[in-house]
């Protein structure tokens, strides 16, 4: 039975398409979908036929309150849906585990002499982008060779042709050199189609052209030029080779399958070009319990094809999917052409898939067994650390705290928590030190400590075993043991606010001093040595550089900030206002500075006075 709050909400739903959000008691959104009609396809949640699922069960019972989103179609849905699943990643969602950005070729089509560069992100610019290249030096390896066969620009000069000399990537055959005028522009961006073409898996035209010249080059006993022309065929056949050719037919493709096992999903993703397997990859699935096949592959299209640079005409796949018309309405919207969506009974097609399939599965399986290894070595640190430090049990939730600072200024406080052995970041708290002056990491470190503890025990404790559990407050979980990221004297300061709040005997602590990776333990002369090559030894060296790291780059930041402030202050008719507005119409001191006396003006509450006299001072 429903509450009355979501009784009401109900009621007010409209019957057009739309996006809906279902939040939980917190306000965390935990599962985002689309609707043709939001009003029947919300209510179905709360019907008792909904309720055969287990994981909808759970769905149901976490919902305190659904916001929703009216769009003008289905289609412009399903992008809004895209969109919310990767901002808030629910965890009811089925939705890519690995957030790894993959390196891509980039064609800076746009410029009038495109440079070739790779790039880990995929922006609206007008540039062509190609890949992605499962490793970096994949990549780096594909341009080395290409580059023998079209010499495309790398630097950022401004190509005029009028340059005295060029670089030296001209003299090794690896630059057409536009800047000095060898090439002109015309001829510079038939280098580039042709890189574009080849990059695209097009090769035989490209070989073609090649040969062609060669033997015109020979022809006109032009033997140097021959030889270069050679080497270039050469370069090529380097590539194609590791190419295999999957298809007899010239079809461009991607050809999708899945495996699963015990909760886990794996995709496997072939990209044929021309015929030719050019490169594949694998992705993870999160949220896939308890889903069938097809609103998994579902969910995986609309999300893999969101990022996707090229969609090719043709998508093979292991069974039909779920909305199969909105989807391919959208594909062909991205990629400007028909697409089509094919589940292959039998032939080539069959057997592609059929081999994709059976690498997702080896895929998979790889993947279980590196995770259980990683687990094994995680539960041997954790029993050796508590050998080591004679606790009582493993330290399931270990914090680790750390104090950053330059000279007494913006000192800054970090506290980073691991569970089970591995980060978890969603705990991970930051201090700004407000009550100590000057340098003074005793003092620094006792008050994040007395803030921390403060918190402990709010709304009644709860021990680590809750760890893996969705929880109320974070805050009121007790550590199995605190790590302070220094020697004897911070883990004496840290003693003293643990007196304090009478957790002394309940929370074991310990120092760790940088130098030789000494562990101080409370009333114990020496300092324990882990050894050298112990896993033990490895994670609590991850846990001090993780808790190091947070510090630095939230001191980092407010060093920034107040680098802009301090700069901005001494600007006269500059207030906490106008400093504000101007940070948040140009979003940076150098923005601000490159920004016209008419810009600067037209901020609200600035007028032409003021932004002259900033313009002057800056």
């Amino acid at each position: 039975m429903s509450s009355p709050k979501i009784e009401q909400i109900l009621k007010s739903l409209p019957a057009k398409p739309g996006v809906y959000l279902h939040k939980n008691d917190q306000g965390k959104v935990i599962y985002v979908g689309k609707a043709l009609s939001l009003k029947s396809r919300v209510r179905s949640y709360f019907q008792k036929s909904a309720q055969l699922n287990a994981k909808t069960r759970q769905l149901v019972k976490e919902i305190d309150d659904i916001d929703f989103i009216v769009s003008e179609s289905e289609l412009e849905a399903l992008l809004l849906e895209n969109t919310l699943i990767k901002k808030y990643q629910p965890r009811y969602n089925v939705r890519l585990k690995d957030d790894k950005r993959y390196p891509y070729i980039k064609v800076h089509w746009q410029d009038p002499f495109p440079r070739v560069t790779t790039t880990r992100r995929l922006q609206n610019d007008g540039a062509r982008y190609f890949g992605p290249y499962t490793a970096a030096w994949a990549a780096y390896q594909t341009l080395d060779l290409v580059r023998k066969v079209f010499p495309y620009l790398t630097c950022t000069r401004e190509i005029t042709g009028n340059d005295k000399r060029a670089c030296l990537y001209y003299h090794i055959g690896r630059c057409a050199a536009p800047c000095i005028g060898v090439v002109n522009q015309e001829e510079y961006r038939q280098i580039i189609d042709g890189l574009c073409d080849f990059l695209g898996g097009n090769t035989e035209p490209v070989v073609a052209n090649l040969r062609q010249q060669m033997d015109q080059a020979a022809t006109n006993l032009d033997f140097e030029r021959a030889a270069a022309i050679r080497d270039q065929i050469k370069a090529i056949d380097q590539i194609v080779e590791k190419q295999k050719v999957v298809n007899t037919t010239t079809a461009d493709e991607d050809v999708i399958a899945f495996a699963r096992a015990n909760g886990d999903a794996c995709v496997q993703v072939f990209f044929i070009r021309s015929g030719k397997l050019v490169g594949r990859d694998y992705f993870v699935l999160e949220g896939t319990a308890d889903e069938d096949d097809a609103e998994i592959m579902t969910s995986f299209l609309k999300q893999f094809y969101d990022q996707a640079t090229v969609v090719p005409p043709q998508i093979l796949l292991p069974e039909d999917i779920d909305e199969l018309l909105i989807i391919r309405q959208w594909l062909e919207s991205k990629r400007g052409a028909e697409v089509t969506l094919n589940v292959p009974r039998q032939g080539q097609q069959k057997e592609l898939l059929q081999m994709a399939t059976e690498n997702a599965a080896e895929t998979l399986n790889h993947l279980r067994a590196q995770w259980a290894s990683d687990e094994s070595k995680q539960t041997e640190a954790l029993n050796e650390l508590q050998q080591a430090l004679d606790l009582m049990e493993p330290p399931v939730r270990i914090e680790c705290y750390d104090i950053s600072t330059l000279q007494g200024t913006h000192t800054v406080g970090s506290m980073v928590v691991f569970a089970k052995g591995t980060p978890r970041k969603s705990d991970y708290r930051r201090f700004k030190i407000k009550t100590v002056a000057g340098q003074d990491d005793f003092a620094s470190m006792q008050e994040m400590l007395r803030r921390r503890f403060k918190r402990l025990g709010d709304d009644g404790y709860q021990d680590s075993s809750k760890i893996g559990q969705e929880q109320d407050n974070t805050w009121n979980i007790i550590p199995d043991l605190i790590i302070i990221d220094g020697g004897k004297g911070q883990l004496n300061a840290a003693l003293e606010v643990l007196n304090e709040f009478e957790l002394r005997d309940a929370i074991p602590i310990v120092g760790l001093a940088k130098r030789e990776e000494e562990i101080f333990v409370p009333d114990r002369p020496d300092p324990i040595i882990l050894p050298r090559k112990s896993q033990a030894l490895f994670l609590v060296q991850r846990i001090r550089d993780e808790a190091h790291r947070f510090g630095v780059t939230y001191h980092r930041n407010l060093r920034g900030k107040s680098a802009v402030r301090s700069n901005l202050d001494e600007v006269d008719g500059i207030g906490p206002k106008r400093r504000k507005a101007l940070l948040k119409q140009f979003g940076s001191l150098e923005a601000i500075r490159a920004a016209s006396i008419d810009e600067l003006a037209a901020v609200p509450g600035m007028n032409r006075r003021a932004a002259e006299e900033l313009k002057a001072q800056l």
